[in-house]
């Protein structure tokens, strides 16, 4: 697979717009679940029984050690039955289980001859537990907590919430830290801008000079620094960029683009010069398009129109990837950008290239009735093959509205 269909497929996956921009880790939360879920118990499995007319079937007392999140059912139990044979149950062993549970009212038939004159001799509904998701943890495990954390600070303002999740990504548990991570995914970026500014800049230098630190992590850390950090942290972060191997590594464009909050010359200066270097690989030039789409779509006060410009311009020129950024200048309706662009339908390294041809075409159908150039592209290759126009006016049509510019 190449290294484009790896990165836009990260990109897909990367989730909305609105979203962290340079966060690779987006989904379900588990304090997401927790939401979803009526109770959450930790127990220890025993009296594990099969049925014995279908082993497959039986029950597993749980033994609450800790109510997670609590709810009316569980009041006065200390022991709940889960409906199915759980064989760690029945070793006697102790594992320790987190359950999710739904708690729900089921209508129970009341035959004719239990209704006496009009009062019902049972009770007409009857409350179900149905415990849909268990998971088995270590003895010593401090998801519980976490997840009491969770819940605690959830109808918190957003930066209290959010540095809760914050002191836990470094946390020894990867599935808790893989989760406080995620939920910075989740989180648009003007609340992780909000909360960046209070955080210890030292912290997160160190975090980002530790070679154990996942590589998927750096774009987040590189937004943290480069809202809580100085212009004085700038040159670590220069050096992260030119470590030949960090460098190749997602979380680029986090680090370029904290880079250039830090130090908004001198980080130009270096993303230009890469924008620009013919050699460099195509990771190096998507990073620098998505650092580039960054400080268009949510900070226009720290680079120019021009520079933004300048940028995307240059990454026209690398065929690697030159209909990416025609996209985004069809996008952003810069029409004054209409000759450059037709331009390289001439340029043999472009032309040949059937999607980069489609967004030159794109381009030009979607300019205004009144631009010439554009019009005179469209009409002659509607003469050369009228299918393609109508192809790509299809694709056209399909485009979702763009979204909110933040």
């Amino acid at each position: 697979m190449s290294a484009r269909i790896v990165a836009l497929l990260l990109a897909l996956a990367a989730g909305p717009a609105l979203a962290c921009p340079f966060c690779s880790s987006q989904g379900q939360t588990l304090s997401g679940e927790v939401q979803q879920a009526d109770l959450i118990v930790l127990g220890i499995l025993g009296n594990a029984r099969q049925d014995p007319a279908d082993p497959t079937r039986g029950t597993t007392d749980l033994v609450i050690k800790t109510v997670v999140k609590p709810h009316p059912y569980l009041a006065g139990k200390t022991v709940i039955t889960l409906p199915k044979y759980l064989p760690d149950g029945a070793k006697g062993g102790g594992t320790e289980f987190l359950v999710y549970g739904a708690v729900f009212t089921k209508p129970v038939e009341v035959a004719l001859a239990a209704v006496v004159g009009g009062a019902v001799l049972a009770d007409p509904a009857a409350t179900v537990f149905d415990p849909y998701r268990g998971v088995p943890v270590a003895g010593n495990s401090q998801l519980p907590l976490y997840l009491q954390g969770a819940i605690a600070v959830r109808e918190k303002d957003t930066p209290t919430r959010l540095r809760y999740f914050f002191d836990y990504l470094d946390h020894p548990d990867p599935e808790i830290a893989a989760d406080a991570l995620m939920e910075f995914g989740n989180t648009e970026y003007k609340d992780v801008r909000e909360l960046a500014k209070t955080l210890p800049a030292d912290k997160v230098i160190k975090w980002l000079k530790d070679p154990n630190t996942p590589p998927s992590r750096y774009g987040l850390l590189g937004l943290f620094i480069g809202h809580s950090g100085t212009k004085a942290d700038a040159p670590a972060l220069r050096a992260l960029l030119d470590d030949p191997v960090r460098s190749k590594s997602s979380g680029q464009d986090g680090l370029l683009a904290a880079y250039i909050l830090l130090d908004p010359a001198t980080g130009w200066d270096y993303l230009f010069g890469l924008l620009s270097d013919p050699k460099q690989e195509f990771s190096a030039h998507y990073a620098g398009l998505r650092t580039l789409r960054f400080f268009y779509e949510f900070r226009p006060d720290v680079l120019k129109p021009d520079q933004i410009l300048a940028g995307m311009k240059a990454l026209v020129a690398h065929k690697e990837l030159a209909d990416l950024p025609m996209e985004d200048l069809r996008k952003w309706g810069r029409w004054d950008q209409t000759d450059y662009v037709l331009g390289f339908a001439k340029v043999e390294s472009h032309a040949k290239v059937p999607i980069i041809k489609r967004a030159i075409l794109k381009f030009a159908l979607a300019a205004p009735k009144d631009n010439a150039a554009a019009k005179a592209y469209v009409e002659q290759v509607r003469k050369d093959d009228p299918e393609r126009v109508k192809y790509v006016e299809q694709l056209l049509a399909d485009e979702p509205p763009p979204a909110a510019k933040k």
